[in-house]
């Protein structure tokens, strides 16, 4: 059975009656519009058919009507289209705190090059305050532009409102209506508005098809330049099947607007009645009145909406919009509404669709209901909890981070580091001022403790995995050091409401036979109920105080070598996702869970100057480390890394995690990339990883030899990736040639 679909504000399905009225320019009617012969006239007449039929449903002329690829495109041609055509007469532009990234991203383009914008704030339900607006006003002012509903929480702004004021100071005023058409009136004369955005796919019509409305005597710059087409108003030409599926949603759509409103609205209060009598401390966000028939947005106190959508399996919906779903922060709209931390991290967009049935919505409250309670037992502790079943568990189901990705950002942690006092004692031979993943503590001449703990979420769905790849992990830390381990101890942190207990069972064993194929016992631990799993190990090892290896001894001409292929956090997202063909899943899999053991033991047979394992930071993060605490520059070279093989197309479809992004994002002040280095590589080079390989510092005269003595031991990915260029304040040049 598939997932009841309560996401229709992130996309619609086509429905029959704009499959079928697109067929026929499926299979046969394929001319150019542009062409005077038969088959050009038959797809002509098709594009003058659909640019009545939106127009019908705006309420304007036919020839108000530009065809365009969705409401991004749209919105870029109005507002920038205006920027660029009325600059002279001023560089002001307002908008508001909640827009959707379509718009938001466009302005902040527009104040990168030369124009001021106010962004106007929001009250509690999310509607724009007029006050506000009235004051922002300059002389200078060109434009307006405030979407019609909000994407996240469906408030519906006053439009007619702040048209006539627009109209009163002689202001353009632009609305993105991607959320709004076709499921509350859009009559652009009622509104008052000079252009309005709107996309296909949010009405049941195609993906990559949309429109802007533009009042007859408005002249604006147009967004794409070449030959005449769209009245010489948007070049390129015309999508001519995706138009008239776009010239029939709007047919339909202005047909049953009345019907489908009041459909929409009686799935949307049954849902919320539903969630709301078994979860009394439940919160709506959005104005209770003025606001979209379909949307509901509700909070969950307490209660993380990543790791409540893990477990509603059986349900499709969003932690806010699903176009910026991958990042693990407050959604900005309900941030400017106000709406307390705890809330807006547990929030969840329900968006209910004319092929919801009221049977759906019922089950879909009573599994949002059982999934919460799990989540939240503390609170009702009568309720006995609905714990998986074995054969249906899947880990990273049940965490949203992944792995080493979820770490802390390395901004982040090291503010906290840097705050906390040094610690200076005679016999700490290793401690944080160098930022190694592992404590050194001198016990005699002879003999060090090497001590290391690491722990994270799921990073694949198999149990006895999780727990041999965590050990592995764990374990580089002490390998890196040049150290044995001797030791260790586990750290669990486990949700029993949620798993059952042989799930715990299957990842200690794993950590335990990995543990035993590194010679070591893993002796005891401590356990957490925790709302998500998280498995680690406390490592202990010696070694010889005179044969530490740090990450802050690279000198000037070192040979950088890496032993693992990077690409695994891109990789894990995509198992996650179920983009990952089973083959590369396995190779993922074994990469993680292979020790860096036998690359250590050859490091230390010749001379070694530095030595990291790269994990969550990504490849470049930790050299960034060793070049920072050896106080030298380095330089990489991108064809000599060795790379996952699909990771490079996952990268490119957009599937990077969040820690990847925040490594990029930190990594910007230290890293200077050869202008022919992608941003597909960039996100390569900065990948998040778990359980990754050691990036080993030896001697320019060693590096042929340690190569060799590595793919004799099986580390048969090793490559010599770079070198360390000089003395220096720790910054890494990316270059494609060596």
């Amino acid at each position: 059975m598939k997932p009841i679909y309560l996401d229709h504000n992130a996309t619609t399905p086509i429905i029959d009656e704009v499959a079928e009225a697109m067929i026929p320019f499926l299979k046969g009617h394929f001319g150019n519009p542009s062409s005077s012969h038969y088959y050009g006239v038959q797809t002509k007449k098709a594009i003058t058919e659909a640019r009545k039929q939106v127009a019908n449903l705006l309420g304007c002329q036919p020839d108000e009507i530009i065809f365009t690829s969705g409401g991004t495109e749209s919105n870029n041609y109005a507002i920038r289209g205006v920027a660029e055509s009325y600059r002279h007469k001023g560089k002001h532009i307002i908008t508001s705190q909640i827009e959707h990234p379509a718009v938001k991203n466009v302005c902040k383009y527009l104040e990168r090059h030369g124009f001021e914008l106010t962004y106007l704030p929001v009250d509690s339900f999310g509607r724009v305050l007029m006050d506000e607006l009235e004051k922002s006003i300059r002389q200078e002012t060109v434009l307006i532009t405030i979407m019609h509903a909000n994407n996240e929480v469906g408030t519906i702004q006053p439009i007619a409102e702040i048209s006539r004021i627009a109209r009163q100071h002689q202001i353009i005023f632009h609305s993105d209506a991607a959320q709004s058409a076709g499921k509350i009136p859009t009559l652009v004369d009622e509104l008052g508005i000079d252009l309005l955005s709107m996309a296909g796919h949010k009405l049941y019509a195609p993906k990559g098809v949309g429109a802007l409305y533009l009042r007859r005597g408005l002249q604006i710059q147009p967004f794409m330049i070449g030959a005449d087409h769209e009245s010489g108003r948007r070049a390129g030409t015309e999508n001519v099947l995706e138009i008239v599926g776009l010239g029939k949603a709007c047919e339909i759509a202005a047909r049953d607007l009345v019907i489908n409103q009041r459909y929409a609205r009686q799935l949307r209060d049954r849902l919320w009645e539903g969630l709301k009598k078994k979860l009394p401390e439940i919160q709506l966000n959005g104005h209770p009145e003025q606001r979209l028939p379909n949307t509901l947005s509700v909070s969950f106190p307490g209660i993380d909406a990543n790791s409540l959508l893990d477990e509603l399996t059986d349900i499709a919906a969003s932690p806010g919009a699903a176009c910026h779903t991958d990042v693990a922060e407050p959604s900005a709209v309900l941030v400017a509404m106000n709406v307390p931390l705890e809330h807006a991290l547990g929030t969840i967009r329900f968006s209910t669709g004319k092929l919801n049935a009221p049977k759906q919505i019922d089950r879909a409250a009573k599994l949002i209901t059982q999934a919460a309670r799990r989540l939240r037992p503390e609170k009702l502790d009568s309720i006995p909890p609905v714990v998986q079943k074995r054969s249906d568990v899947k880990l990273t189901r049940f965490t949203h981070g992944l792995g080493c990705a979820c770490k802390l950002r390395p901004q982040n942690l090291e503010q906290v580091l840097t705050s906390l006092p040094a610690v200076v004692h005679p016999d700490v031979l290793v401690g944080t001022a160098t930022a190694d993943d592992a404590a050194v503590y001198r016990i005699n001449e002879q003999q060090a403790l090497v001590q290391t703990v690491d722990f994270f979420t799921p990073i694949v769905d198999e149990p006895y995995h999780f727990g041999a790849i965590s050990a592995a992990n764990s374990l580089s830390d002490i390998y890196a050091m040049g150290a044995s381990p001797i030791f260790a101890l586990n750290i669990v942190g486990f949700p029993e409401k949620r798993l059952p207990l042989e799930v715990l069972t299957e990842i200690l064993q794993g950590a335990s036979d990995k543990a035993g194929e590194a010679g070591i016992p893993i002796i005891g631990g401590h356990t957490v109920e925790d709302s998500e799993p998280k498995f680690g190990l406390a490592v202990t090892g010696l070694i010889d105080p005179q044969k530490i290896i740090t990450n802050s001894g690279a000198q000037p001409g070192d040979a950088l070598i890496l032993t693992k292929p990077i690409g695994l956090g891109l990789i894990t997202t995509g198992i996650k996702r179920g983009l990952v063909d089973d083959f590369t899943r396995q190779l993922a899999i074994q990469t993680m869970s292979r020790l860096n053991r036998e690359a250590a033991e050859e490091m230390v047979k010749g001379e070694v100057h530095a030595c990291t394992d790269v994990t969550g930071f990504g490849l470049l993060g930790h050299l960034k480390e060793m070049t920072t605490a050896s106080q030298t520059d380095a330089t990489i070279f991108w064809p000599q890394i060795p790379v996952l093989q699909q990771a490079r197309d996952l990268a490119a479809a957009g599937i990077a995690p969040g820690g990847t992004i925040a490594n990029i994002d930190y990594l910007r002040a230290y890293v200077e990339w050869s202008p022919n280095i992608s941003e597909i590589d960039r996100i390569l080079v900065c990948d998040a990883q778990t359980s990754g390989g050691l990036i080993i510092a030896v001697p320019d005269a060693e590096k042929n030899d340690l190569i060799a003595r590595l793919h004799q031991r099986g580390v048969v990915e090793a490559r010599i990736i770079g070198k360390i260029t000089g003395k220096g304040s720790g910054k890494i040049t990316v270059t494609s040639s060596a």
